[in-house]
């Protein structure tokens, strides 16, 4: 088993300390104090200073939101840039069970890999597991309505997974009773709404994963090696993203010389705002792959914009389609009961508006945001087919479906 880097305290006592209020942080040695588990064949039994305990290493090649530098017995990986406008970044030290705690990285969070179990906050990490071989290290989501991934789905029907909420309606005593070796979710700025601190007070291993950082499709799948190096799994990492990256660059490939861009303009107005990505963001990157032509690709901006239902119509209206409105929305009539407004543009008129809602699960979790990250190959296939059909005569849409 692998080791933990923090120092547990008990669970009744944690958990009675945190109701009162009373956990205002925790001592940085008692964080970084290592509780020996039982040693398991991953764990290095003599150690030599000498030996390079991690062969097989990542390379990145895509992802700008993390780095990985490898010591002979740790590693350091550094999240720098954990959500928008982040005035800080986080470091976490995994040190080889059986070797010892590297000095100089007080600031740092520290822990034993490979790591054991793992709770994800996000279903975003869930499609790499059977891949990396890491469904059975899997102890808690928090959410199992979202949850698309088949085997994640199974050990939730078995019984095998706990539900443990998120943001305010996280469930920490829940967490403590379960003790996992590493909580892997997400930070957005907004102490209303991040959990992670709590966590990491209640004497938790957090890792930040900022995929959603990322401004191109390539980019976010390349996370999955940040869950990889907690496991020692970066072989099967690399082998699993060389091969994603391989065909989602052979089909852009089939756009490369393409002269007719099709217009095309994306979302929908949510309680009087309609929120434009940028021209830099990770839509815009997937739209250029696909060979169209984003009306707001002048935006020199890597996110959202506010922007007004008039601003929109007057800059789309003439657009030829439309994609990516409300989730709720599976045909024409649907957008109409919305707003009727809707009716004037003419992607609307020629029957040209596809939406991201095909893979909903019975509960309304969106595939498109959970395997749809891990297979960009299969998203840019369906954006291709929409505006180039003669490209993919053979593709049949995945995420995407035709609103009619």
């Amino acid at each position: 088993m692998s080791y933990l880097a923090v120092k547990k305290i008990s669970f009744i006592s944690l958990t009675s300390l945190f109701l009162l209020g009373s956990i205002s942080g925790c001592d940085r040695n008692t964080r970084t104090n290592v509780l020996s588990k039982n040693v398991s064949q991953d764990c290095v039994s003599n150690y030599d200073r000498d030996v390079d305990y991690f062969p097989k290493k990542v390379k990145l090649n895509y992802a700008k939101g993390f780095t990985v530098e490898y010591r002979k017995h740790y590693k350091i990986v550094t999240v720098k840039n954990p959500w928008k406008n982040a005035d800080r970044s986080f470091q976490y030290i995994l040190v080889k069970c059986g070797t010892p705690i590297p000095k100089g990285y007080d600031k740092a969070e520290i822990v034993r890999v490979p790591v054991r179990t793992m709770v994800a906050m996000s279903t975003t990490y869930l499609p790499y597991l059977p891949d990396l071989d890491l469904v059975d290290n899997l102890v808690g989501v928090s959410s199992f309505k979202n949850v698309n991934t088949p085997e994640v789905k199974k050990k939730i029907t078995e019984g095998n997974l706990k539900q443990l909420g998120s943001n305010s309606e996280i469930n920490i005593e829940q967490i403590l009773e379960l003790n996992p070796d590493l909580i892997m979710t997400f930070g957005t700025g907004n102490l209303e709404l991040d959990r992670h601190s709590q966590l990491l007070e209640a004497g938790l291993f957090v890792a930040i994963n900022s995929e959603y950082m990322e401004n191109e499709p390539l980019g976010r799948t390349e996370w999955l090696k940040f869950i990889a190096v907690f496991f020692d799994r970066e072989d099967r990492a690399e082998k699993l993203f060389s091969k994603i990256a391989s065909k989602y660059e052979k089909i852009a490939a089939l756009t490369e010389n393409i002269a007719n861009k099709p217009t095309v303009f994306t979302g929908f107005s949510y309680k009087g705002t309609w929120y434009v990505p940028g021209g830099k963001s990770y839509l815009a990157a997937y739209l250029e792959d696909a060979g169209a032509d984003y009306i707001w690709s002048e935006i020199d901006s890597r996110g959202s914009l506010p922007k007004d239902f008039e601003s929109v119509f007057n800059k789309g209206n003439d657009a030829e389609y439309w994609l990516n409105g409300s989730r709720n929305w599976q045909n024409l009539q649907d957008i109409l009961n919305t707003d009727d407004r809707y009716q004037n543009f003419n992607a609307f008129k020629n029957g040209k508006v596809y939406n991201n809602n095909a893979r909903l699960n019975e509960t309304g979790g969106n595939d498109y945001w959970e395997s749809g990250i891990a297979n960009p190959d299969l998203v840019l296939a369906d954006l291709i087919k929409i505006f180039h059909p003669e490209l993919l005569p053979e593709h049949e849409l995945v995420y995407y479906q035709q609103l009619e």
